[in-house]
């Protein structure tokens, strides 16, 4: 069958269409997004203003006609952190709702969390041992780890790179101070959760998946998107380290022409970059691995999963 999942993310609303069916691979047909930035277009309360709401409800509808014209039997509709921790988070949905008869389903952190690991799960295969994965979003960091399909534990932090662009870095470039602020905020952020991992062991692999850590993994001299999904691409701290302070003496146009980062990303690479150096510092990564499946392919692999139990 067609199937389709809508993702509307803190930054883009994307329509994924595969063909599938349970026990196989899902496989890519059609892509269709638009970049929102719902995180950057909260007012002084935390809410989703009003031109923000009525953009997300254009895009839906969009997105609506993309799936019917490819022919999508069955559309699977959520929503992520921009939408989950707005203060008009009904309103919005309702909004949704109402113009465009879509139900989006609010996934929480640890939902989040759990569907990519899963995602990556089925990617590497039970051979891959105890994974610990990483996800940085547009609005929070997921981090998971476990041997089976669904992990140990799970937790999401508030530390996307779109959030913490708008809210600590202001200038273009940002200010060294500023910069020195955030570094502290994020390793504060994740060393509160390191010890709950640790009791588990170290693991065998760490993954990381989202456009974020692909973009640091590029820059630092991975495989180009060309070379295809099952190209073995891989981030070292070390590497990552050099770049940091690289990235901080550039404006947002000149990270844009560094390779494979696209020009609406290219302003909260930076930040994505402190966090991603934050995660394997303190976890003790010396080295990670890309997965080309995360949060999108875990909602379809699970829909998958509950059609084949059916």
């Amino acid at each position: 069958m067609r199937l389709g999942v809508l993702d509307v993310g803190s930054n883009t609303v994307h329509l994924l269409v595969v063909d599938a069916h349970p026990g196989a691979r899902p496989l890519p047909a059609h892509s269709h997004k638009a970049e929102l930035r719902l995180a950057q277009l909260l007012d002084d309360e935390g809410c989703i203003d009003s031109q923000g709401i009525d953009k997300l409800v254009t895009v839906v509808k969009d997105a609506l006609q993309a799936a019917e014209d490819k022919g999508v039997e069955d559309l699977v509709p959520f929503a992520t952190s921009a939408v989950r921790e707005a203060g008009n988070a009904d309103d919005v949905l309702a909004r949704v709702r109402e113009e465009t008869g879509v139900e989006l389903q609010v996934l929480s952190g640890e939902e989040e969390a759990r569907l990519t690991f899963l995602a990556v799960r089925r990617w590497f295969g039970w051979s891959a041992g105890k994974l610990l994965v990483l996800d940085i979003g547009g609005g929070s960091l997921e981090i998971a780890y476990g041997m089976d399909e669904e992990p140990d534990t799970a937790v999401s932090l508030p530390l996307g790179a779109g959030r913490l662009t708008a809210g600590w870095l202001p200038g273009d470039p940002p200010d060294p101070e500023d910069v020195r602020a955030l570094r502290r905020h994020v390793r504060a952020q994740i060393a509160r959760t390191v010890g709950e991992f640790s009791r588990f062991g170290a693991p065998d692999h760490v993954v990381a998946t989202s456009k974020t850590f692909k973009q640091l993994a590029r820059i630092a001299g991975a495989a180009r998107s060309a070379e295809g999904l099952y190209a073995q691409r891989e981030l070292k701290r070390e590497s990552l380290e050099a770049w940091v302070p690289k990235l901080a003496d550039m404006t947002t146009a000149q990270r844009a022409e560094l390779p494979g980062v696209s020009e609406g990303r290219a302003g909260q690479l930076l930040a994505g970059a402190l966090v991603a150096e934050g995660a394997m510092d303190l976890f003790e990564v010396e080295a990670l691995e890309i997965c080309p499946w995360a949060l999108r392919e875990g909602v379809i692999l699970r829909r998958l999963d509950h059609m084949g139990s059916a």
